[in-house]
């Protein structure tokens, strides 16, 4: 008992520190510190392998908040870099379509250079190949697409004032930007008086690179990067050759024909700061994302107000079971038992098979995958093994979880499907392996083709689509059917009571405890406790923002759970009082049904919140969205049932059944 104590006192310090991490935006590092060094310290400690002379620019793949289709780096016909070496990406990095690669974007630490050429580009308009280009090039520019690129691990970001004197940084920077015929300045045209032009286009053919490091204590040498800024600059050459970076705006006319050149520089500067810790390098990113302080007082007011009401429906619960059971416990004759109404007179009907209990167990299967899943991924993101940092982790976690997560789903649908008298264990199985996953699949599998067809850096590559089926059927389908094994060989779930053999006739009900009302009703207070959460969670998703409060959101889970077992026991414990046995679907339904508040939150969001345009970024919006609803569907309706069948199951067992 004293070793068990001390784990759990542990396991509790370690949720509180993954919390107070979250809070104070500490960063845990998903790889090992870079010491850099000037060239020629680094020729003097060639014995020490970590310091490096020549720093490294990685580019990422361009995004925008207007089209849901993200595009490779190439794609725009920026300078490329000849070697072109792809950083190793995991399973999650490819999932979201992140496209890594290198970049000519060289320098060398704590050397600083003015107006570096990288290379010119020249496009003509009478050629076929190069007016494609220049027209892709303007609708990046159009739909407001984003630079993502990375130095040491960090992204480059990109920092102006915002309302109330505030400095965003944003982990990205427009490619461009477009004035309109009327003359109204879009998007980032708006911060230079000198982009005035009507129906033109602005590139940012130049940046500015600030690099600020850290000089390392008690070290023999070396330095480690703690911020990368830059400013996009548009420049107009007068020698491609030999750029001064001093000339008016590189502007595209809309209707321009002709030969065009552009020419792309960068100027780069190092700053040491002593402020800024490699830990904590994050930070300023994180802190100056919008709203943070608004989610921090949003999630701890709708915290205390699900735990209030959550406290009032135990209380509630537990006053009125407390005097039905010792009310029927204390009964002496038929005549008393005859007399009264309510739960106990369906006792002999409760347990009684539901309808298409197959697909029930099903359901329950893949939702305890998934429960099992969400948890463990969020509990390690919780720690910070899981951060923003380690790119692709999150997603690499659960889709691995899931995979190895086979078992206890054949096992649950196995004996769920046994105690409720099935005998067709291959179909139960086989569906277990195959409809949840296969409905996902097949949904994202379409949305796939979508994005093939509009070349996006998104697509999943055809070895990647064969590897995820590997991984469903050599190893999720295989553990599947080992854990129903061990389910079927099992014996059944003992219920406390007998089931009679001709099923009670249930008595005409009232509007409020009809299976529709409750059921919408019931999904009401689970979506009302993560609404708040949702939001952000869309805007990381949609509108590309960083998510790193996982603290809060294991607690809005561990909330969640708490919400949908209390609702779906309520309502449960309404529908037995009114003499109505068929609770096991219910109970799923009740608390699933959350999944259509989400589908009517995300369909809210696209339209009040995104611009998104296009008949393919819409198709794909909701396309993704659906997959999210259904695991949420499955996942909230699990536990409901798995509370119901606890609260049914605790008070036929405590009560006196003649």
């Amino acid at each position: 008992m004293v070793v068990f104590h001390r784990v759990r006192v542990v396991f509790v310090l370690l949720f509180v520190c993954g919390s107070l991490r979250d809070a104070l935006s500490f960063y845990l590092p998903g790889l090992a510190p870079v010491s850099f060094c000037e060239k020629e310290e680094s020729d003097k400690n060639s014995d020490v392998p970590d310091c490096k002379s020549t720093i490294e620019l990685f580019v990422n793949r361009l995004d925008s908040v207007e089209s849901v289709l993200p595009y490779e780096y190439t794609a725009f016909d920026f300078c490329a870099d000849e070697s072109e070496k792809r950083p190793s990406e995991n399973l999650g990095q490819v999932l979201f379509g992140e496209r890594i690669e290198s970049s000519p974007y060289k320098f060398s630490f704590k050397k600083d250079l003015e107006c570096q050429s990288v290379c010119p580009k020249s496009y003509n308009t009478e050629k076929a190949e190069d007016k494609a280009k220049l027209e892709f090039l303007k609708k990046g520019m159009l739909l407001n697409y984003q630079h993502h690129w990375i130095v040491d691990n960090m992204p480059v970001t990109w920092c102006y004032d915002v309302e109330d004197n505030q400095k965003f940084c944003n982990p990205g920077f427009p490619i461009g930007c477009y004035v309109t015929d009327t003359g109204r300045a879009k998007d980032a045209c708006v911060v230079n008086a000198d982009f005035n032009d009507k129906d033109t286009f602005y590139i940012f053919n130049h940046v500015d690179i600030t690099i600020f490091y850290h000089v390392v204590e008690n070290e023999a040498a070396g330095a480690r990067l703690v911020a990368a800024k830059l400013e996009p600059k548009s420049y107009k050459q007068n020698s491609l050759e030999k750029p001064d970076c001093t000339g008016p705006p590189m502007s595209l006319g809309n209707k321009f024909s002709g030969e065009i050149k552009i020419s792309y520089t960068y100027s780069v500067k190092f700053v040491e700061d002593k402020t800024i810790r490699w830990a904590s390098r994050w930070d300023y990113i994180l802190e100056s994302m919008p709203h943070t302080n608004i989610q921090w007082f949003s999630i701890m007011n709708s915290l205390v107000i699900v735990l209030f009401l959550s406290g009032m429906v135990a209380m509630i619960m537990l006053r009125t079971l407390h005097k039905d059971i010792a009310r029927y416990n204390q009964m002496d004759s038929v005549e008393d038992a005859q007399e009264e109404f309510g739960w106990k007179l369906v006792h002999g009907d409760v347990f009684r098979p539901p309808r298409k209990g197959m697909l029930l167990s099903v359901f329950l299967g893949s939702g305890t995958q998934i429960f099992i899943m969400t948890f463990v991924t969020l509990f390690f993101a919780c720690l910070g093994f899981l951060s923003p940092a380690n790119r692709g982790a999150l997603m690499t976690c659960a889709v691995v979880l899931w995979v190895l997560l086979g078992t206890p789903a054949g096992y649950v649908a196995a004996r769920y499907y046994k105690s409720f008298g099935g005998e067709k264990w291959k179909t139960n199985v086989l569906l277990t392996a195959f409809l949840c996953p296969g409905v996902v699949f097949a949904d994202f599998f379409v949305m796939n083709l979508i994005l093939w067809g509009e070349g996006s850096s998104a697509a999943m590559p055809f070895g990647t689509l064969v590897a995820i089926l590997a991984l469903w059927f050599c190893i999720s389908v295989p553990l599947t059917f080992i854990g129903a094994y061990f389910g079927f060989k099992k014996s059944g779930i003992e219920h406390p009571v007998r089931t009679n053999q001709i099923p009670r006739q249930i008595p005409e009900q009232s509007f409020y405890t009809k299976p529709l009302p409750g059921i919408v009703m019931g999904g009401i207070l689970p979506f009302g406790c993560i609404f708040i959460q949702l939001f952000f969670i869309l805007n990381s998703i949609w509108s590309h923002q960083m998510y790193y409060m996982f603290g809060f959101l294991f607690l809005v889970f561990i909330i969640l759970l708490i919400t949908c077992s209390e609702a779906t026991i309520l309502l449960c414990y309404f529908h037995l009082c009114a003499e109505d046995y068929h609770w096991q679907w219910r109970s799923f339904l009740t608390s699933g049904f959350t999944a259509v508040y989400f589908l009517v939150y995300a369909i809210h969001y696209f339209f009040s919140k995104l611009q998104i345009s296009g008949l393919a970024s819409t198709i794909l919006y909701f396309g993704y969205t659906m997959i999210m609803a259904l695991i949420f569907f499955l996942f909230t309706g699990t536990i409901g049932f798995f509370a119901c069948f606890w609260f049914v199951t605790k008070i036929y067992s405590v009560v006196k059944v003649d």
